[in-house]
C-alpha cells in the first residue's frame, strides 16, 4: 500500500460505500483489506454511511431484523423516523 495511503490522502473512495464496504462475494459487504490500515478509515466510513446509500443500506438492515423476529414495530418505526430526518436534513443542507 503506498504511503499516502496510508495517510488518509487518497480522497477518490472516501466515502462512498460501495468502495470502502462493497458487497463480497458470499453476499455480505466486507471491509476491503486496503480500507483497514487508513488512518481515515472511521471517518470514511462514517460518512459512507451518513451518505444517501448508507441511509438505504441501514433502512435494508432494519428490514431484515424485523423480518427475522430481531425488532419489533415500535423501534423499527423510530429507526425508518430518524433516517428520515437524516433524508430530510441533508436535502435542506444542499
Amino acid at each position: 500500500m503506498a504511503e499516502e495511503e496510508k495517510n488518509g490522502n487518497n480522497k477518490e473512495c472516501f466515502g462512498i460505500l460501495e468502495k470502502v464496504f462493497p458487497v463480497g462475494e458470499r453476499g455480505m459487504r466486507e471491509v476491503p483489506p486496503g480500507c483497514t490500515e487508513c488512518i481515515k478509515r472511521v471517518d470514511c466510513m462514517k460518512a459512507a454511511l451518513a451518505s444517501d446509500q448508507g441511509i438505504r443500506f441501514t433502512e435494508e438492515m432494519i428490514e431484515r431484523k424485523e423480518s427475522a423476529g430481531m425488532i419489533g414495530w415500535l423501534e423499527r418505526w423510530s429507526r425508518k423516523k430518524e433516517l428520515s430526518r437524516l433524508k430530510c436534513r441533508d436535502r435542506k443542507g444542499e
